[in-house]
C-alpha cells in the first residue's frame, strides 16, 4: 500500500477509470440501491466511475470519509464510512484507525476532527466550504464578552472555529446543547454565536442564557409564515424543524430537535408526509431510508456545504491535500473545550 502521506503513482489512476464500463456498474450497483429513490436512473453514470474510483483510493490510503447530514445523496450513501450530525462525527472521528480523515463537511468540522485526532491527516475536499454561522464571531469577539460578563461560563456551538474554541470554556451541539449547560452548575451562561439555538435553549432549562447574535444562512430563511402555507397545502403534513430555526418557525412546528434526533423521529414515528425544516438534502438522505414516508422539500441548500463534490473527494485523495493544520498551542486549548463536551453524558 503506498505511503498514506505521499503521492499515488501516477499511473495507478487515468482518465479511463472515470468511464462507466459494465465493471463499474456492476461494483456500484448495491450502492445505488441504496439511494435509488432519491437519485435519478440518468444520473447514476455520472456519479457511478467516481464513487468507484474513490472507494477503491481510499482503500488504497487507509483512508475514511466522514460526511454529514447536509451532504448529498451520492456522497452520504455512495462513498461515506461514517455519517451523522455534528456530534457524531466528532465522537466517532476519535474511533477509525484510518491513517487519512476526509471531511465531507465544512470547514469547522474538519477542523474539530483534526483536534481530536492530531496524529492523523485530515482533508477538507473545498476550500470554499466555511459556515456563516462560524464567521459570525472570532476569538477576540469572545475575549470582549468576558471582560463585559466576568466570571460567566461561555459555551459554543461546535460550529465555530479552533480560534473561538480556545477561548471558550466548553463545546456543545444543538443535539447536548440543554445537558451541556446544565453541566455547568452555574445561574447563567454566555452562548454563542448561533442566537436561535440559543433562545431554544432558554426555553428548555432554567439557566439564564446570554445569547449571541448569529445565524445559519440556510435557517435563517425559514419563516412561520411559510410553514402555515405548506400545512394549507398538504394535508396529514408533520413539521419538524431544527433548533437553528427562528422561533416562529419552531412555535410552528410540531418537533423541534437536532440533526440526529429528527432522523430518529421519522424512523420512529414514520409520519406519512413531513416536512423537515432543516438543509434540503438532509431531507433527500433520509427519504432514501424511509420508504414509506412522503417528504415535503423546502429547499434551502448550504452553499458551502454544497462546494464539497464527488470529483473534490477523488482529487483530495489523489493529492492529500487540502489539508487541515492547527498550531499546536491553540490546538491544546481549543480540544480541551471539545473534550468537555463529549464528556459530558445525555439524559
Amino acid at each position: 500500500m503506498p505511503d498514506a502521506a505521499g503521492p499515488i503513482p501516477p499511473s495507478s489512476r487515468t482518465p479511463g477509470d472515470l468511464a462507466y464500463t459494465p465493471a463499474v456498474a456492476e461494483a456500484t450497483a448495491p450502492i445505488y440501491e441504496r439511494m435509488k429513490r432519491v437519485v435519478p436512473a440518468i444520473e447514476w453514470p455520472f456519479h457511478a466511475p467516481l464513487i468507484h474510483a474513490i472507494n477503491e483510493l481510499k482503500r488504497e490510503r487507509n483512508a475514511v470519509v466522514l460526511a454529514h447530514n447536509y451532504q448529498t445523496p451520492e456522497i452520504f450513501h455512495g462513498v461515506a464510512d461514517i455519517v451523522g450530525d455534528s456530534l457524531a462525527l466528532a465522537a466517532r472521528a476519535t474511533e477509525t484507525d484510518a491513517d487519512v480523515i476526509v471531511l465531507a463537511g465544512v470547514h469547522f468540522m474538519a477542523e474539530t476532527a483534526k483536534l481530536l485526532n492530531p496524529a492523523k491527516t485530515v482533508l477538507i475536499p473545498s476550500r470554499n466550504a466555511g459556515c456563516s454561522l462560524a464567521d459570525s464571531i472570532t476569538a477576540a469577539d469572545v475575549r470582549l464578552l468576558r471582560q463585559t460578563y466576568p466570571g460567566v461560563p461561555v459555551v459554543a456551538y461546535v460550529n465555530t472555529s479552533a480560534e473561538v474554541k480556545a477561548e471558550v470554556d466548553i463545546c456543545c451541539t444543538s443535539g447536548n446543547a440543554v445537558e451541556v449547560v446544565e453541566s455547568l452548575g452555574v445561574p447563567r451562561v454566555l452562548f454563542l454565536p448561533d442566537e436561535y439555538l440559543a433562545k431554544y435553549v432558554a426555553t428548555q432549562t432554567e439557566v439564564e442564557i446570554i445569547a449571541w447574535k448569529g445565524h445559519c444562512e440556510v435557517h435563517e430563511r425559514f419563516t412561520g409564515a411559510e410553514i402555515d402555507d405548506f400545512r394549507k397545502r398538504f394535508d396529514r403534513l408533520t413539521v419538524i424543524a431544527h433548533p437553528e430555526c427562528p422561533p416562529d418557525v419552531l412555535e410552528a412546528a410540531d418537533f423541534v430537535g437536532s440533526t440526529a434526533r429528527m432522523i430518529d423521529f421519522v424512523a420512529g414515528e414514520k409520519p406519512p408526509r413531513v416536512l423537515m425544516v432543516t438543509e434540503c438534502s438532509m431531507s433527500d438522505n433520509v427519504a432514501a431510508a424511509s420508504p414509506d414516508t412522503e417528504f415535503v422539500r423546502p429547499c434551502n441548500l448550504c452553499p458551502h456545504m454544497k462546494t464539497v463534490t464527488l470529483a473534490s473527494i477523488l482529487e483530495s485523495l489523489r493529492t492529500l491535500e487540502p489539508r487541515v493544520e492547527i498550531a499546536p498551542e491553540l490546538a491544546d486549548r481549543a480540544r480541551r473545550s471539545v473534550e468537555r463536551m463529549l464528556a459530558v453524558k445525555p439524559k
